[in-house]
């Protein structure tokens, strides 16, 4: 079938089980074994669970919210909605109780379907906020409630019987389906206010799916392991990857046990989020000072061997003579420890969601893991540039998927049209005349510069740019990233000076890494807020910022900064749900401590 031949995911969806019924689908975990699943049986549960949705009286269009980890029901849900031709609302199983009613309260779902008793609990406790809900469906859990919840079992059972009465309806719903339907209603994750609802039609991940298709670069023999949120685009786009190519799909979101999944199911690529490498480059470096002098200047050889082999990789070259004989000795004793972690096959992995350090990035090439850096929003589908396994370029994130434009306005702003761009923000005419322009270029509130190969660097958040009060521009995330990358002992780092005579910075730490290194050099400490009051430790991050500094403008250097007594979490309200650190609410609460670094200063207001 053409690339461009599908009306809708649902007829995606059934081309891939009719067409490869008998091929692995999904891997999943059940107790302590792995099992896997055909897409015959996949096709069969997500028609049954339809069928379910029909039977309870789902209309066209109507939204069901999935409030859920990630796990196979959730994508046989999504695609169980989209055949009955409703609409999937998507809910991070850590939002609390009342932003999960915010979200289907807003998106006028009539259904919830919920992982568990512990995500149950959130709505029981606003059940009688929720008036729109007609019905909760349970993953793993108990019916009851005065028969507001069900099982999903129950609806299975409920839509094999519906389907038996009603013949060829399920078909012709399905049919029904096209490329304007609405597909998905994503909240914004809400860094700068209340969570906006993305609409994204069909015809929005049709496209994702083909365009991807069309790199070349992922084959139905390759292994995907799912593990990112559902709740986030960035992992919608790998479920709409993984049935366009019919790529078989480990899918498991349990996040205390994914080291230990990757290594057993050993896949071939992976989608991931910066901070998850930024944990792994840390705990490497951590290891190695752990293990004594000797076994840290070995990392250290190895790892400036490594990056030597790198850049002329990146140049297309590769290493010969005493340079490649040290690159084989650094490997063995170093980087192929690294890749046995990730299971061994690793062919690439692929980062989004957030700007990735290039040092980062140039660390795992070496180890030979190469991570294709990628760039889109919630509004744009996710996808919309990536570098390619055959031409990369670190510190960018690649040229634009086939059929997407892109310019850079006057002021710096990167703005993008094409068929992966959202219908509006649901019911919001004035936010969507904002971003969405008469011509279709949504302005993506981003700031970035094009190569000479057309490659995109993103530089900054056009709202998150500091003027200071000497009319100088600052873009934060750059030594925001630059510093986390130098100082494995930092976890999140808040620049402030928008308007002030000078930047500072808000820190907190990595626990773990700052921890051993505090019992390495015989500090005790009792807590997190214990361990960021002691001078050695300010000092070890104080000779980060004097490193990171010597590389900056004189107005871009940090002056001041404060150690937070305090992780940043989303409990707190300092963190999204896919961890993306929200500055306004970090510095409103620390306004004290920002206030304090400018007493006694003049400043100047433009």
């Amino acid at each position: 079938m053409p690339v461009t031949s599908f009306r809708s995911v649902v007829e995606m969806f059934h081309h891939r089980v009719n067409s490869t019924p008998d091929s692995e689908a999904i891997f999943y975990r059940k107790e302590h074994s792995w099992n896997v699943m055909p897409w015959k049986e996949v096709g069969e549960r997500t028609r049954r669970i339809s069928c379910g949705l029909l039977a309870l009286g789902l209309l066209p269009e109507q939204r069901c919210s999935i409030l859920s980890s990630t796990r196979p029901e959730w994508v046989f849900a999504d695609m169980a909605i989209l055949a009955a031709a409703g609409a999937t609302t998507t809910i991070y199983p850590s939002n609390t109780a009342d932003e999960c009613a915010y979200i289907i309260n807003d998106s006028e779902s009539v259904f919830v379907f919920v992982e568990n008793e512990a995500q149950l609990e959130k709505l029981l406790a606003l059940k009688s906020e929720l008036h729109r809900v007609e019905k909760v469906i349970t993953f793993n859990g108990k019916a009851g409630h005065d028969d507001w919840v069900m099982t999903l079992s129950s609806l299975e059972k409920l839509g094999s019987e519906w389907e038996s009465s009603h013949k060829g309806e399920y078909e012709k719903t399905s049919a029904s389906v096209g490329p304007d339907s609405l597909a998905t209603l994503i909240y914004t994750s809400g860094t700068t206010g209340l969570p906006k609802g993305v609409m994204l039609t069909h015809d929005c991940w049709v496209y994702e799916g083909e365009a991807i298709d069309l790199l070349g670069v992922i084959f139905p023999s390759d292994r995907q392991f799912l593990f990112l949120p559902l709740a986030h685009s960035f992992a919608k786009v790998m479920e709409i990857a993984f049935i366009r190519l019919g790529v078989p799909t480990i899918i498991d979101g349990d996040m205390d046990s994914l080291v230990d999944n990757i290594a057993a199911t050993r896949p071939t690529f992976m989608a991931a989020v910066p901070r998850v490498f930024e944990k792994v480059y840390n705990k490497v470096l951590s290891s190695a000072r752990d293990g004594g002098k000797f076994k840290y200047s070995v990392f250290k050889w190895a790892v400036q061997v490594g990056r030597q082999v790198s850049r002329l990789r990146q140049k297309g070259q590769e290493p010969r003579g005493v340079l490649a004989a040290r690159y084989a000795i650094a490997d063995r004793l170093v980087f192929s420890r690294l890749r046995r972690g990730f299971g061994g096959r690793i062919r690439f992995f692929i980062s989004g969601g957030a700007p990735l350090s290039p040092e980062i990035a140039e660390f795992f090439h070496a180890a030979g893991l190469l991570i294709l850096e990628g760039y889109g929003l919630t509004e744009t589908s996710a996808a919309t540039f990536v570098n390619r396994p055959e031409h990369v370029r670190f510190g960018t994130v690649g040229p634009p998927l086939n059929g997407t434009e892109v310019k850079i306005a006057d002021d710096g702003e990167i703005l993008v049209k094409g068929r992966g761009v959202m219908k509006a923000y649901y019911k919001l005419p004035e936010d969507s005349a904002e971003v969405l322009d008469s011509r279709g270029w949504l302005h993506t509130g981003d700031i970035g510069v094009l190569d000479e190969a057309g490659y995109l660097k993103i530089t900054d958040r056009k709202k998150d740019i500091i003027v200071t009060a000497g009319g100088k521009n600052v873009a934060p995330q750059n030594i925001e990233n630059l510093l986390k990358t130098r100082c494995p002992y930092i976890s999140h780092v808040v620049v402030h000076g928008d308007r002030r005579n000078f930047c500072t910075a808000l820190i907190s730490l990595n626990q773990e890494t700052a921890g051993k290194w505090a019992e390495r050099n015989g500090i005790q400490y009792e807590n997190y807020e214990d361990l960021s009051s002691r001078p050695e430790i300010r000092q070890l991050v104080q000779e980060a910022i004097n490193n990171v500094n010597s590389q900056l403008a004189s107005y871009e250097t940090i002056k001041k900064f404060a150690l937070l007594d305090h992780e940043l979490t989303q409990e707190s309200g300092e963190l999204t749900p896919s961890y993306k650190v929200k500055r306004r609410v970090v510095e409103r609460n620390n306004k004290q401590i920002l206030d304090s670094f400018y007493e006694g200063s003049m400043e100047k207001l433009e």
